[in-house]
């Protein structure tokens, strides 16, 4: 069995719990996804099943889309509403402009402090563990690509926005530092991923959907824009021992192989020859 199935991730569910769920569903052990969503956010979950699991790396570099609420007035040490409050403050009036002018100058490339809250391992340890000990620790920092803010709505205590950011961003980190520069109080109050890369929440499947076998799975040839060949049973013999071929396609990048319709591998050009990318 393999394929890639995009899951509408239900709030206060993990992704791994989303994992499970499809293991028990299909039957099946190796399934995994390309990209973890904490327990307050829903939406888009990429999974990967079978041999497709082979490309979680591809999949994980694409860049993510979502819809994120912040709260204002209040800062907590998970940086999410489910969090501990650490400081509250009475909401000051600030302006639609304001927050319109810090959208306009934030999106950029920077050095974004991971949370403490996250899976992030230092030293062997994941941050949450030391947060959980009240241990001090220097928090990592990543470089993060913010292509853009768009304000969606303010009213009373809530600033709702879309943004398209890179892989590795943390959402609940960016409120932070979006609340930093309005110079206020806030935390992340809900969040959406609304898509990662091709893949868009309005294309994803409930659980319940899964369950009522209303769902579909993807093959690469639905998501992977590269050429896709049919090779006869010699060619095949060659795949299936991860030879190298020859160029004979005049393939500039990558290339899809199938057998009988089935796809059997990914190579990549390599001088005048093809190597192997990924055995499906």
């Amino acid at each position: 069995m393999k394929g890639l199935i995009v899951v509408n991730k239900p709030i206060n569910k993990t992704s791994r719990d989303v994992v499970n769920f499809l293991t028990s569903f299909f039957q099946y052990k190796k399934i995994g996804h390309t990209g973890t969503l904490d327990p307050i956010a829903t939406g888009t979950l990429v999974c990967l099943i079978g041999s497709y699991t082979k490309l979680t790396n591809l999949l994980t570099a694409i860049d993510k889309e979502y819809i994120a609420e912040i709260k204002l007035g209040i800062k907590t040490d998970t940086l999410d509403i489910t969090g501990n409050i650490l400081e509250q403050e009475k909401v000051r009036k600030i302006t639609k402009d304001e927050i319109l002018k810090v959208f306009q100058e934030f999106p950029k490339t920077y050095d974004q402090m991971v949370p403490i809250y996250s899976a992030v391992k230092i030293n062997g340890e994941r941050l949450y563990n030391y947060a959980r000990q009240k241990k001090d620790i220097t928090l990592p920092k990543r470089k993060v690509n913010i292509y853009n803010l768009e304000l969606l709505d303010f009213h009373d205590d809530i600033i709702k926005f879309k943004t398209l950011v890179s892989k590795g961003t943390y959402i609940r980190s960016l409120i932070n530092d979006i609340c930093f520069n309005l110079k206020v109080l806030g935390t992340m109050n809900s969040l959406v991923r609304t898509k990662q890369g091709n893949f868009a929440i309005e294309n994803s499947f409930t659980l319940e959907d899964i369950k009522n076998n209303n769902y579909k799975l993807l093959k690469v040839k639905d998501f992977l824009d590269y050429p896709i060949i049919e090779v006869d049973k010699e060619i095949y013999s060659k795949i299936n021992n991860g030879n190298k071929i020859n160029n004979i396609y005049n393939i500039k990048d990558k290339v899809i192989f199938t057998y009988l319709n089935e796809d059997i591998a990914i190579y990549e050009k390599e001088k005048d020859m093809l190597k192997q990318f990924l055995k499906l």
